[in-house]
């Protein structure tokens, strides 16, 4: 036994269990003396050259046993043939086929872990124990309430996903709600979710880019966790862009993936590896100070600022035991592989977002103009904690999974 390594098995063992079972093709990776690169382990892991035994929950939980989180020269060839052209670039035609390449995959496959809400941001919970579909339904609400949101008027949702916040809108709100997504399967289950339901008349999805909007005012104007896709290049354009097409009275709504400030080596690590599988182009995740900026600087005004960082963790916690629970029908149709890169992905996001390492911001803020009624956030919902203000039965700790 060497450091807690195995050298005679090639195996990663933890209490003299094996952890970490190498082909033979890796095992000289695997030899015991020394912790393997994060970046090395996930993609001999998804690749299929080893395998995890016992519970990959178990394991995620406890890598920095095994691995450390230097860069290699895998990262060094992506940052340099991939990540700088999308940042530089992000013209509409590749934007289009890098959205289209991960959201049109297909329904079923995102249905296997967002579950039937088909939600693909942070939820909103109210009780540590509560099931996704509750704290989605919550997270509607909420983003309704922070945009005041009342009878007849307009929403424009900018990357609207499968549609579940237009229809909310016009359902429950008797919004006229207008959606606007990139995706040709998420545009479709959306129009067709919307028309089962009644509220063709009023609501709607266009399938376009976010640059070819119909320039008219909104009272009301919301963006989940798309303006990562913007990129770092246009994000302030993009700002700008919806100054332009909100009413002087309206309410901007804006939830937005971040990052920690500074530098951290396995965000960096884990932040390449969603940057080459998950969310390429979204190079707009950054700290809040650099949204706050371009905000302001397109003549934003900030009402208030909620980090529901541990609320995507829980999320993406449900997500990860759904996708757990459809192994079987998803390595079926789509492989071993795309079922082990959804599995790092949820099940590191997990503990990223716990640790604070990424989070999320909910933002709402008005046009600075001197005769905005600001009068209107008096008595108002702010911050999402008062969702639940009367309720006693928060627990304090958390679940293992996400501490």
């Amino acid at each position: 036994m060497v450091n807690g390594y195995d050298a005679r098995s090639l195996s990663l063992t933890s209490l003299n269990k094996t952890v970490i079972a190498p082909g033979p093709k890796v095992g000289s990776r695997y030899n015991g003396t020394s912790k393997v690169p994060m970046a090395k382990l996930v993609e001999d892991y998804i690749h299929g050259r080893i395998d995890i035994k016992g519970d990959f929950r178990d394991f995620i939980g406890t890598r920095t046993d095994y691995v450390t989180y230097k860069l290699v020269a895998d990262h060094v060839k992506f940052f340099l043939t991939r990540f700088i052209p999308e940042v530089t670039i992000h013209s509409k035609k590749q934007d289009e086929r890098i959205v289209q390449d991960h959201y049109d995959r297909g329904n079923d496959f995102f249905n296997w872990f967002l579950g039937p809400r088909m939600v693909y941001t942070s939820a909103f919970f109210t009780d540590l124990n509560q099931d996704l579909e509750t704290a989605q339904d919550q997270k509607m609400k909420l983003v309704c309430d922070k945009l005041q949101l009342k009878r007849s008027e307009t929403l424009l949702d900018i990357g609207c996903g499968w549609g579940t916040l237009v229809l909310y809108a016009a359902r429950e709100r008797d919004a006229d709600a207008t959606g606007i997504t990139i995706a040709e399967e998420g545009a479709a289950y959306a129009t067709e979710q919307i028309a089962e339901a009644g509220y063709s008349d009023s609501a709607r999805i266009l399938r376009m880019d976010y640059r070819d909007i119909p320039h008219k005012k909104y009272n009301k104007i919301s963006c989940l966790e798309m303006a990562e896709h913007v990129g770092v290049k246009y994000f302030s354009r993009f700002m700008r862009q919806i100054y332009s097409m909100l009413e002087d009275d309206g309410l901007f709504y804006l939830q937005i993936a971040g990052l920690k400030a500074g530098v951290h080596m396995e965000s960096l690590v884990w932040g390449l590896f969603m940057n080459k599988y998950i969310f390429s182009g979204a190079d707009a995740s950054m700290p809040l100070s650099f949204v706050v900026k371009n905000l302001e600087k397109a003549g934003f005004e900030i009402h208030s600022v909620e980090n529901i960082g541990i609320h995507y963790s829980i999320t993406i916690d449900r997500w990860y035991d759904n996708w757990m629970r459809n192994k079987e029908a998803i390595e079926k149709k789509y492989g071993q592989f795309w079922f082990r890169l959804w599995q790092v992905f949820l099940g590191w996001s997990v503990h990223i977002a716990a640790q604070g390492n990424s989070t999320c911001f909910q933002i709402v803020c008005n046009k600075n103009l001197e005769t905005y009624n600001r009068k209107r956030f008096v008595g108002e919902i702010g911050m999402g904690e008062r969702l639940n203000e009367s309720s006693n039965n928060i627990p304090t700790e958390m679940p293992a999974a996400v501490e």
